[in-house]
């Protein structure tokens, strides 16, 4: 192993919080950091649905599309950027392709994805 995947993998497990498991057609809510002043931050929400999914270790990223007031916004992040607070899996989408590049087209109903519902009994204590 060489160093820089050394060091890769040191900042990976590091690091303070959890990232789930997902995938293209996930739906995921993402809290951002963004400074308020010198010293102050705030965390913004950005939910919307998994178009692309990166996997290269510390260089792994993401991106995000949703509808906001009728316009499409797209936004990338960098998976273990320190500027994403939490990472939050709000709904899991069953689709066929790794790149969901052709939902930048669709609107309304053409745009839905189908739902994966856990179906698997939940133990209760």
């Amino acid at each position: 192993m060489n160093l820089l995947t050394k060091f890769e993998q040191k900042y990976i497990t590091e690091l303070k919080r959890e990232i789930p498991r997902f995938r293209a057609g996930d739906t995921i809510n993402v809290g951002v950091r963004i400074m308020d002043g010198a010293d102050n931050y705030r965390v913004q929400n950005f939910e919307g649905l998994v178009i692309r999914v990166k996997n290269r270790a510390l260089g792994s990223s993401f991106a995000i599309k949703k509808i906001s007031n009728g316009e499409g916004v797209e936004r990338n992040f960098l998976t273990y950027s320190p500027i994403i607070d939490k990472i939050e899996v709000i709904k899991r989408g069953k689709v066929r392709r790794a790149k969901l590049y052709y939902m930048r087209t669709l609107q309304g109903k053409a745009a839905r994805i189908k739902e994966i519902v856990d179906r698997r009994p939940t133990a209760t204590k």
